[in-house]
């Protein structure tokens, strides 16, 4: 079974500076750098997802903040698709690029977990791929419900163990290099 690393919305603006930080973007971009040389050594397609705001505060068109993050810039061989939506899959090409690529295996990582790569996730499961989601490649932000803080890494763990077993195998990159 052929797998593609998805690296889902790693962009400027999620970054110290940008318009949306999140909670330690950093660590989850050096997982993420460590999964892409990982993918690259072995030949394998490395898929970026590149959020466009059609309505919004960041992720604006034509600014720094919507570009990939220069740690993890994209090779010319690789994909870049462009989504206005959560779902990497909603009005985008990637399903025909993994067709393509006769993928069936999709190693997940990116920004925001709560967001898109939950929204993702769940649609790759429906649409009959195995998906692996690296749980420290991941980041989101502190979120409020009923006038309390929910803080990051509470979020990042609660969509983990939700996904976990039913849309995706919820592993550490630890463990991803292990059974690699």
């Amino acid at each position: 079974m052929k797998k593609a690393l998805l690296i889902i919305d790693v962009q400027n603006d999620y970054f110290p500076y940008g318009k949306c930080q999140l909670y330690k973007p950093e660590v989850a971009l050096n997982t993420i750098k460590d999964l892409l040389e990982h993918f690259r050594k072995q030949d394998l397609p490395v898929i970026y997802i590149r959020h466009e705001s059609i309505q919004g505060t960041f992720f604006i068109p034509n600014t720094d903040g919507v570009q990939i993050h220069n740690d993890i810039k994209p090779l010319d061989t690789e994909t870049v698709i462009v989504k206005h939506y959560p779902n990497s899959f909603y009005e985008t090409n990637l399903q025909n690029k993994l067709i393509e690529n006769g993928v069936m295996e999709l190693v997940v990582c990116g920004m925001m977990t709560h967001m898109c790569i939950d929204t993702s996730v769940r649609e790759a499961k429906d649409l009959g791929y195995y998906v692996t989601l690296i749980a420290d490649a991941c980041a989101t932000k502190d979120l409020e419900w009923n006038g309390r803080k929910l803080p990051a890494s509470f979020i990042n763990d609660v969509y983990m163990a939700s996904l976990n077993g039913k849309f995706a195998d919820v592993i550490t990159s630890a463990d991803y290099f292990t059974e690699s």
